[in-house]
């Protein structure tokens, strides 16, 4: 009972304050007006690749065509004056497709945590989008996943039919006007008011995550004769650019480009260490042996005597493996001296290094066997893993030397048209480094399945990854135009899809 008589005092305080009725005014907060500035936002067009389109999880499908970040700057268009924005939507969420009923691309991937570890994996089910049921009507988002910059101006590269031969895209030619549409004239035909422009990292892009295995087509201006797999020129690659900014400022449009990030930012090519391998005391000893690496180590050797390679290849060539954990994988280098005509055992062959960056995709490879039926043909060990399988740095150099001639003329672009200009090279090294805090505390970053940055391909964004690019392309717009479109929240969306 003290203690209720202790709260009477308060108690009595409480209701005299009750007893004034007196209401009080609380005033609305001061809505804001959202403007464009000096841009008209009525009529926005994307133009771009798999980046623009909302491909994430190694596929395109209808959840992440809804996270693009262009979907997210129509969104935030439209509190200033923007329109429609028509998205040419995939039929369902699996994102696989097939070609008179034969599948063409596979499923997005999921996150399974049946293995040992976590691990991508497709999603089953067969993917219901038929590419031979042309969609009709204009369509805003003008992304195609898998387009080089010299492809947006391909004349049947929305073909159908050319889709079975190899010379058209799948994704394009659901929803192209015609079998000889190409992507930038049906961009321009809408008459744009506004435009996004995210295009070439293709060019660079495929070459790296296979590997290197393509060629470096620096000086070959006739992109008829290029490999998928290969470099596109700088001098093609502007020349691109130059007529799909051409085409679509003709009528006026204002709009904003953006650069190509540096491929070392993602993760398809920072998860994967290049020493992973485990090994007991017997392997590793075995492994070292005359019976092993010891041979060719020897063979290296009597050759370095005879001045054939200098004492450093020597060092780097040489195979050495201890007990215990951290053990670095076999690779091949074809920049390596050929030896092989002094003794065919002597192949380009040397451990990885740190320098060096394994895909995504060596992950669930090395340790596999090469023959099923001979267990010591351990890839990664015993099995030197193939040029696919690691960006060297001679590649990682080659590929360094076309982002910056592409990157350089993105923002002469830029400039020589009075766009909106986004460095996105600097917002992916951000993301990839110190990440981008949010409003809860959390961190946005580059890890592999748990940073939210990135998705499970290991390429492209995960939905709040891409809310972070649409903030950049947000800032670059306000700052050239005038205008003060809010920020989009990343928190609003998700950075890893759990089914």
């Amino acid at each position: 009972m003290k203690k209720f008589y202790a709260l009477l005092p308060f108690l009595g305080l409480f209701l005299i304050a009750c007893e004034d009725d007196t209401p009080i005014d609380t005033p609305d907060p001061t809505p804001i007006e959202y403007t464009s500035g000096t841009a008209d936002f009525s009529n926005y067009v994307a133009i771009g690749n798999s980046l623009t389109a909302g491909y994430s999880d190694n596929a395109l499908f209808i959840d992440g065509q809804t996270a693009s970040f262009p979907n997210m700057l129509a969104t935030n268009f439209a509190l200033a004056g923007g329109g429609s924005f028509e998205i040419p939507f995939m039929a369902d969420n699996l994102g696989g497709m097939t070609l008179g009923g034969n599948p063409v691309a596979g499923n997005r991937l999921i996150l399974s945590f049946l293995g040992a570890s976590p691990s991508p994996v497709p999603v089953e089910g067969q993917g219901s989008t038929e590419i031979s049921n042309k969609l009709t009507g204009t369509y805003n988002n003008m992304g195609v996943p898998g387009a080089k910059s010299y492809e947006l101006l391909a004349p049947g590269y929305g073909s159908v039919t050319g889709v079975a031969m190899g010379t058209a895209n799948p994704y394009f030619a659901r929803f192209s006007s015609s079998e000889t549409a190409t992507v930038i004239g049906d961009a321009a035909a809408q008459g744009a008011t506004f435009f996004t422009l995210w295009a070439g990292a293709n060019d660079i892009l495929i070459y790296a995550t296979g590997g290197g295995t393509g060629v470096d087509q620096a000086g070959n201006i006739d992109p008829s004769t290029y490999s998928r797999n290969d470099i596109t020129d700088p001098n093609v690659f502007a020349g691109s650019l130059d007529f799909i900014l051409q085409s679509m400022t003709a009528n006026g449009a204002d709009g904003v480009i953006a650069n190509l990030p540096n491929v070392t930012d993602i993760p398809y090519f920072t998860t994967v260490p290049h020493n992973p391998i485990p090994l007991d005391e017997a392997t590793a000893a075995f492994l070292n042996s005359v019976e092993a690496y010891g041979a060719y180590n020897a063979g290296l050797a009597q050759l370095q005597q005879l001045n054939l390679i200098t004492e450093e290849e020597l060092a780097q060539r040489t195979i050495s493996f201890s007990p215990g954990e951290g053990n670095a994988v076999v690779i091949i280098d074809e920049d390596l001296t050929d030896l092989t005509g002094f003794n065919p055992d002597l192949i380009n062959m040397r451990q990885a290094t740190e320098e060096d960056l394994l895909v995504l995709t060596a992950s669930s490879f090395i340790g596999t066997l090469a023959d099923p039926n001979n267990p010591t043909s351990i890839n990664g060990v015993a099995v030197p893993l193939a040029d696919k399988w690691v960006l060297t740095p001679e590649e990682q150099a080659t590929v360094e030397t076309a982002l910056t001639a592409y990157n350089q003329t993105i923002a002469g672009l830029a400039t020589a048209y009075d766009l909106a200009f986004v460095d996105a090279n600097t917002l992916l090294n951000q993301l990839n480094n110190t990440g981008f805090q949010q409003a809860d505390g959390s961190i946005v970053d580059a890890t592999f399945a748990t940073g939210g940055g990135f998705s499970l391909d290991g390429v492209h964004p995960a939905p709040r990854g891409y809310a972070i690019v649409a903030n950049a392309f947000i800032a670059a717009i306000n700052t050239k135009y005038g205008s003060n479109l809010p920020d989009v929240n990343p928190l609003d969306y998700t950075g890893l899809y759990i089914d």
